[in-house]
């Protein structure tokens, strides 16, 4: 801003704090609120700031919803951090997303009090081990990484030679690389590549003591099936709604089955209100008993085989009564990315993209733990006049419920 005296000096004087392309917090949180939680438009926001009189571009309004939100980005990250070292466990689902003309993939982890998205080109368990890493890029062998060979069951002979090797920690994924080349491993072996790749990144994971005893409730989607895994109910009966049967019997065989696992799940969330070590023995039998009966009837035999052999997974809660028997919260929380994706496309920038995964979590997670969203972003963008101080969300998120 400046000035002109009578005897023609300039002064200028710092502009107040805040600003961004010429405007004040407070449009920003308008700008940020409307976006992320009002799904509105950047042309219906640049339309809106020019029909109460201010003179705005498309581009201005772009810049407020994508620039300067390092301090948004770093508190996304510690509560994906706070989230996997302290959550019970974990719901994760994921959705199409397009960025720069290519379609990519969005995935959702959250839990009872957290909520974040991540968008990239891949939804491999490669990149959704990389991502409970929680921002950081190292690859570790450790007990848990070993461990996870053992389960994909890898050469004994390659987990000896990686067991006995002095160094244990690589700080980038080129440094993983090179360790495997000087270790003579075979790196044209793409399956033990992989599996090994697997093991060192949920070493890390473990390493930064995330995932201790988390489990991850998901559908039977192969990248989400790793360690300490529960899969959902209500997909795994989809399966058998899938089924056409040809004959009058097999209808009636299909939904009898249908019938029983239902009653089975409806048990189970009864025994979720009020678990007894004594009842939990009955509901696993009960499901030894639908899963493996004999129906004469090919498909629905194979089908009830195939889940039978998931029974861990599907009966994780009796040993975890606290884990949810499906996936619904997060293909609530992803049906945001639905809507946005169907209303505005996709991204352009990677700025945007990152904007759009950032300020949904947030969003996201300041409703899971009871605070306003809009009064948040005040908060966070030091707007004077906020009612209180909001509290750190990673540390909300981390904290026991009342």
């Amino acid at each position: 801003m400046g000035w002109l005296t009578p005897e023609g000096k300039t002064i200028i004087a710092p502009l107040p704090e805040g600003l961004l392309g010429g405007f004040g917090a407070n449009l920003r949180r308008l700008c940020l609120s409307l976006h992320a939680q009002g799904q509105v438009t950047t042309e219906r926001l640049t339309a809106i700031g020019n029909g109460i009189g201010m003179d705005i571009s498309k581009r201005q309004v772009l810049r407020i919803l994508t620039s300067d939100l390092d301090g948004f980005v770093a508190e996304d990250q510690a509560i994906l951090r706070s989230g996997l070292a302290n959550a019970s466990y974990i719901s994760v689902d994921d959705t199409g997303a397009r960025h720069a003309r290519r379609d990519e993939v969005t995935t959702q982890i959250g839990g009872s009090r957290f909520s974040v998205f991540r968008t990239g080109r891949s939804k491999s368990r490669l990149n959704f081990l990389s991502l409970l890493r929680a921002g950081c890029e190292d690859h570790v062998i450790n007990v848990a990484a070993l461990d996870y060979m053992r389960l994909r069951k890898v050469a004994p002979d390659v987990i000896g030679k990686l067991a006995a090797h002095p160094e244990t920690s690589f700080a980038s994924q080129m440094a993983w690389y090179d360790h495997l080349v000087r270790m003579r491993l075979d790196v044209f072996d793409r399956t033990l590549v992989r599996e090994i790749i697997e093991a060192a990144l949920w070493g890390a994971v473990r390493h930064h003591g995330l995932m201790g005893n988390t489990v991850v409730v998901s559908d039977d989607a192969g990248q989400f099936r790793i360690p300490n895994h529960a899969l959902c109910w209500v997909h795994a009966e989809r399966l058998l709604q899938k089924l056409m049967p040809k004959t009058p019997e097999q209808t009636r065989k299909l939904d009898k089955v249908r019938d029983q696992v239902w009653a089975l799940y409806r048990d189970l969330k009864l025994w979720k209100q009020k678990p007894s070590a004594k009842e939990a023995p009955v509901l696993a039998q009960r499901f030894d008993d639908i899963f493996g009966q004999r129906t004469h009837y090919k498909e629905l035999g194979q089908l009830l085989a195939r889940l039978h052999r998931r029974k861990h997974e599907l009966l994780k809660v009796l040993e975890r009564p606290e884990i949810p028997l499906h996936t619904n919260a997060s293909e609530n929380d992803l049906r945001t990315c639905v809507t946005k994706r169907r209303i505005s496309g996709g991204t352009m920038s990677a700025d945007g993209r990152q904007a759009r995964d950032v300020m949904l979590g947030l969003m996201k997670t300041c409703r899971k733990l009871g605070i306003s969203f809009f009064a948040y972003l005040g908060d966070r963008l030091g707007i004077n006049g906020t009612a209180e101080r909001i509290l750190p969300l990673p540390d909300l998120v981390g904290a026991q419920p009342a």
